[in-house]
């Protein structure tokens, strides 16, 4: 699930912890064009504030109006459905685009030990499937898989959540540095792996979170998952093979190293002579990145993270890459 959505719920945790009063929204329909996909959430606190997004922002300055003038009672109904956009002058006045309409479920969060489960799963890299029932307001958790997706009856909402995506660099050399930024701001929780003392320094702790030992055991140590990418950017094969040859024959959805055509067809050979399957050497991204021209670090991580985030999204890569710029 989008890391965003993971934060709204943390907010709900702890201002119903505190005693605050909560609504919650979640996208259940759309039909046309609408700003955000089933699925997304939004917070919004007994004084106002809010987190989350369900819309472009015109939404939720109205959700904010409906608290703030009264027509959301303490003593309503537990769930109500809001729909916005059903004519096109309310698509106009809501910023919605021409023929795009939005349903939202209303919720107010009493029982928030669901919430605590639900987060409590997520950190466990569990898929949870949500199930909310209209009528009465009860929340209950089930397992999930990765290919699940939101459905919603008119009577129930199933909405699915999931770990946090994550990145596995091997190497904390400048290219890392640049990976590192955009990866966090693209809402990836940022990993480091580099067993050499010499280029630690300077790394600060909101930038990412070092995995100690070798790459082959932080491979093995974070669990890697379907929600992991893992890139070798230490342009060493010493540390960058070591961290493959275990990496290829785990689940992570994106495996890449960096170095030229010449450099990875070498780099494929050793690990073949080393007994890795051909089936687990095709899953090698190399060169990495969408080809963009990119010279610069800051261009390279660029057209990394694009890669990921394609991949990420089910999007498949319809040209390879002519050219790769290796940093020495």
């Amino acid at each position: 699930m989008d890391s965003v959505d993971l934060n709204v719920l943390r907010s709900v945790l702890e201002w119903r912890r505190a005693g605050q009063r909560v609504m919650l929204y979640s996208v259940v329909q759309t039909w046309g064009s609408a700003p955000r996909p089933p699925g997304a959430m939004l917070a919004l606190r007994g004084d106002g504030v809010v987190i989350g997004s369900v819309s472009g922002g015109c939404i939720e300055d109205d959700l904010i109006a409906r608290l703030q003038d009264g027509r959301l009672p303490d003593d309503g109904p537990p769930v109500q459905l809001v729909t916005y956009g059903v004519t096109r002058d309310e698509a106009a006045r809501f910023g919605l685009p021409c023929g795009g309409t939005l349903r939202l479920t209303e919720e107010r969060v009493d029982d928030w030990e669901w919430v605590a489960q639900l987060l409590a799963c997520c950190e466990d890299h569990q898929i949870v499937a949500r199930k909310l029932d209209l009528a009465t307001g009860k929340v209950t958790l089930s397992a999930a898989s990765k290919t699940d997706a939101v459905t919603f009856d008119g009577q129930c909402l199933r909405a699915i959540y999931g770990p946090r995506w994550r990145l596995l660099l091997i190497g904390a050399g400048q290219l890392s540095r640049y990976v590192a930024e955009m990866a966090r701001l693209l809402d990836f929780e940022v990993l480091i792996c580099d067993p050499r003392e010499e280029f630690v320094y300077g790394w600060e702790e909101q930038h990412g979170r070092f995995v100690p030992g070798m790459p082959d055991e932080a491979v093995l140590n974070i669990q890697t998952d379907e929600r992991t990418a893992i890139v070798c950017l230490t342009h060493d094969p010493r540390l960058d093979d070591m961290a493959l040859l275990t990496a290829l024959n785990s689940s992570a959805f994106y495996i890449g190293a960096l170095g030229s055509r010449v450099n990875t067809q070498k780099r494929r050979e050793n690990l073949a002579a080393l007994g890795l399957s051909a089936e687990a050497i095709a899953r090698l991204h190399g060169p990495i990145g969408l080809h963009i021209g990119s010279h610069t670090p800051a261009e390279i991580a660029l057209s990394l993270m694009a890669q990921i985030v394609a991949l990420k999204n089910g999007v498949q890569q319809t040209h390879k890459r002519s050219d790769a710029v290796v940093l020495d």
